[in-house]
């Protein structure tokens, strides 16, 4: 069952935005973050995608299907700059 609701737009300081009702939110899975695009003059809002997700569970697989080894084979040239200015 869809909810439709109206609402007004509100000034949020040099912005615009809505109030979305709880019963909504929780419809659409929509905790904390979004992600805003528009299509045809519509504003679609949904839940924003977490980065890398799913990255896991394909590196499993990867490993698995073995094809999870370096593209370079075992050959690993440091330069100056991998030892002095790469840092994590």
């Amino acid at each position: 069952m869809t909810l439709a609701v109206q609402t007004k737009i509100v000034r949020i300081g040099n912005s615009q935005g809505i109030r979305i009702p709880k019963p909504l939110l929780e419809q659409a899975g929509i905790s904390e973050q979004v992600e805003l695009e528009v299509h045809d003059g519509q504003i679609s809002i949904r839940p924003a995608r977490r980065a890398r997700a799913g990255w896991e569970e394909r590196f499993v697989v990867m490993a698995a299907m073995g094809d999870d080894r370096l593209l370079d084979g075992t050959q690993l040239a440091a330069t100056t700059w991998d030892e002095e200015e790469w840092e994590w």
